[in-house]
């Protein structure tokens, strides 16, 4: 898939970010091995306020949804008010983030048929 490559997610990234969705934390694309020593990636975000590292994933088949896997924590994470306040809006850039990555994959499956 053409949306796995390294290159393409870096673009899309780098697009995302200047569309000015607040963030705190950070996203970055992973250099993964792929199928046949594809240059592949995968996206990655760090929420400021939480360790936890997430994941946006493209779907292994076309058509479906990209899907966000939160990793585990070995221990509970307490935030105030005002914290989890940031964290939804994080939250909500993680989905927009998602969304975005979702449209550019159709878009780019779409012109390559």
């Amino acid at each position: 898939m053409p949306y796995r490559r390294f290159a393409t997610l870096q673009a899309w990234v780098e697009e995302f970010t200047r569309l000015g969705y607040p963030l705190k934390g950070s996203i970055r694309v992973i250099p993964q091995d792929g199928e046949e020593g594809a240059d592949t990636g995968l996206v990655a975000m760090r929420l400021l306020d939480s360790p936890t590292e997430i994941y946006i994933e493209p779907p292994a088949k076309p058509g479906a949804e990209w899907t966000i896997t939160f990793e585990p924590r070995e221990q509970a994470v307490r935030l105030g008010a005002s914290a989890v306040k940031a964290l939804a809006g994080e939250l909500a850039t993680l989905s927009a983030l998602c969304a975005f990555l979702q449209q550019k994959s159709e878009e780019l499956v779409a012109r390559t048929r």
